[in-house]
């Protein structure tokens, strides 16, 4: 759920593309990154397979913290609305929101 908030998400797309551009464009950063990933890719295999009964048992009391935490981000979502937004829409705003308090002091000082 928290994924899929406008502005977790468009972040999340931003910092993938500038990770996948940096990855393209420098081979030495491209061959750590891509070790990097190799051994994430293995260290989640072997903790999977070991933690799944785990996983089973703790399954009813996964669910309702899953539930709570739902609900917690569905406050936080109408308590900020900001959540809401794109990352390019929160710049945008805030840009608009600055540039309006510059052209107020200019106007207090021109006066």
């Amino acid at each position: 759920q928290m994924a899929n908030l406008s502005l977790v998400s468009s972040a999340c797309d931003m910092v993938s593309t500038a990770y996948a551009s940096t990855k393209e464009s420098h081979p030495y950063i491209r061959s750590v990154c891509d070790a990097a990933e190799k051994g994430v890719r293995s260290v989640t295999e072997a903790t999977a397979s070991c933690v799944q009964p785990l996983l089973t048992t703790l399954e009813p009391h996964v669910a309702a913290g899953s539930e709570y935490a739902s609900k917690g981000l569905d406050k936080l979502g109408e308590k900020l609305p900001l959540l809401q937004k794109s990352v390019e829409q929160v710049i945008s705003d805030t840009k608009e929101q600055i540039s309006a308090r510059v052209a107020d002091a200019k106007d207090v000082v021109s006066s």
